[in-house]
C-alpha cells in the first residue's frame, strides 16, 4: 500500500460510523422492505420523491455533528458501555452508560422517535432532522464499538490490517466492510456499491441465511417504548464486543495483522449487523408511518402533555462523571474526522 493510503487508513479520513457503505446499505435495505404508505410518509417529511430518499441522507448526521449548529449531537452516536470485555463481560446498563449530561444513542433514538410523530408541534425542518437522525442512528447502534467504552470505543487501539495502520474503531466502521465488498481503501463508495450489498442482504433476509431468524430481530420493537427497544438493540450489539471485536483479548488485536482470520470472523458479524440495521429500520419506519396515518384519521387527536419533546426526561439521573465519561469528554468524539 502507498504511504498516503496507509495514513488514510490509520486516521480514517473518509470514515463515517459504519462508513458510507454501511450506512447507505442499511438505508437501501430499508428502502427495499418498507411498505408503500411508509415510502410516501418518509418522502413527504424528507422532501425527496426520488428512489434514493433514505440513502440520500443516510450519512448526513456524521457531517452535521461537525458543524457549529450540530455540535450538540456528537454524543448521540454511541453509548459507552463501561463493562469488562477483557474478562468476557459485555453488557449495557442505561443508568451507568448513557451520559446524564448529553444523552446517548439510546436516548436520541427514543427522543427523535417521539419528535417525528408530532407534525403539529414542530417545524418541518425539525421533523425532517428527526427522521434523518433515526435513519442514521439505527445504523450506528448495530456497530459494536458504538456500544463500548474500552479505549473510547476502540479509537485508542492501534492495529494493522493488510499491512496498513488503522485504529480499531475506524477499521470496524470502514476497513472491514469495504474489504468485504472488495472496495479498495481510498476509493469513493458509490450508491451502486451500497445498493448491490443491500440487494444481497435483502435476499438473505427474505429467503436466504437470515430468513429463519430475521423475525427474532424485531421482537419487542415498539415505537411506543422506543427507549426500551433501542436499549435492547444496544445490548444485542454490545455482545459482539466480547465475541467478535475482542475474541481473544484487547491486547491481541494490536499484536497481529487483522486482515486474516480476524477479518473472516469479523466480516460475518458486520454482514449480520448491517442486515439487522436495515431490517429494523424498515420495521421502525413502518410503525411510525402507520401511527401517523392513524393520527391523521382521528381529528380529535392531541399530543399528550406528558410527552417531553426536549428529550430531557429520557436522560439518566444526574451523577458524578466516571473516568470513562471524562475520557470521552476530553477526547472529543472520534479519533478520525468525518
Amino acid at each position: 500500500m502507498h504511504s498516503s493510503l496507509a495514513l488514510l487508513a490509520f486516521f480514517g479520513a473518509e470514515a463515517y460510523a459504519w462508513g458510507t457503505l454501511g450506512h447507505e446499505t442499511v438505508a437501501y435495505i430499508a428502502t427495499n422492505l418498507v411498505k408503500n404508505d411508509t415510502k410516501a410518509w418518509a418522502q413527504g417529511i424528507l422532501g425527496d420523491s426520488s428512489p434514493d430518499y433514505l440513502v440520500n441522507i443516510a450519512v448526513w448526521a456524521d457531517s452535521y455533528r461537525y458543524t457549529k449548529e450540530g455540535a450538540f449531537s456528537s454524543g448521540f452516536h454511541y453509548i459507552d458501555a463501561e463493562d469488562d470485555p477483557e474478562n468476557g463481560v459485555c453488557n449495557v446498563d442505561y443508568d451507568r452508560d448513557c451520559s446524564a449530561e448529553e444523552g446517548c444513542i439510546v436516548s436520541a433514538i427514543a427522543n427523535y422517535t417521539q419528535r417525528v410523530q408530532e407534525p403539529s408541534q414542530l417545524p418541518a425542518k425539525e421533523l425532517n432532522y428527526a427522521l434523518r437522525w433515526i435513519i442514521h442512528f439505527m445504523g450506528d447502534i448495530t456497530q459494536p464499538l458504538h456500544n463500548e467504552a474500552v479505549a473510547i470505543g476502540g479509537n485508542k487501539i492501534n492495529t494493522t490490517f493488510d499491512g496498513a495502520l488503522w485504529n480499531l474503531h475506524a477499521l470496524w466502521d470502514t476497513g472491514i466492510p469495504n474489504k468485504l465488498r472488495h472496495i479498495a481503501t481510498g476509493t469513493n463508495v458509490t450508491f451502486a456499491d451500497a445498493e448491490a450489498w443491500a440487494a444481497d442482504l435483502t435476499e438473505d433476509i427474505e429467503s436466504g441465511e437470515y430468513s429463519a431468524c430475521a423475525q427474532t430481530w424485531l421482537q419487542g420493537d415498539d415505537i411506543v417504548d422506543a427507549k426500551r427497544s433501542a436499549l435492547a438493540w444496544a445490548r444485542d450489539t454490545n455482545l459482539y464486543v466480547c465475541s467478535s471485536v475482542f475474541p481473544e483479548s484487547i491486547e491481541a488485536v494490536s499484536k497481529t495483522d487483522l486482515g486474516g482470520s480476524y477479518f473472516d470472523q469479523a466480516a460475518e458479524t458486520v454482514q449480520l449487523q448491517i442486515a439487522k440495521g436495515g431490517y429494523r429500520l424498515a420495521n421502525w419506519l413502518d410503525q411510525l408511518a402507520l401511527a401517523a396515518g392513524q393520527k391523521n384519521a382521528t381529528t380529535t387527536y392531541k399530543r399528550s402533555a406528558e410527552v417531553d419533546l426536549s428529550g430531557s426526561s429520557l436522560l439518566p439521573a444526574p451523577r458524578e462523571m466516571s473516568l470513562a465519561k471524562l475520557a470521552r469528554r476530553d477526547f472529543g468524539g472520534c479519533d478520525h474526522p468525518h
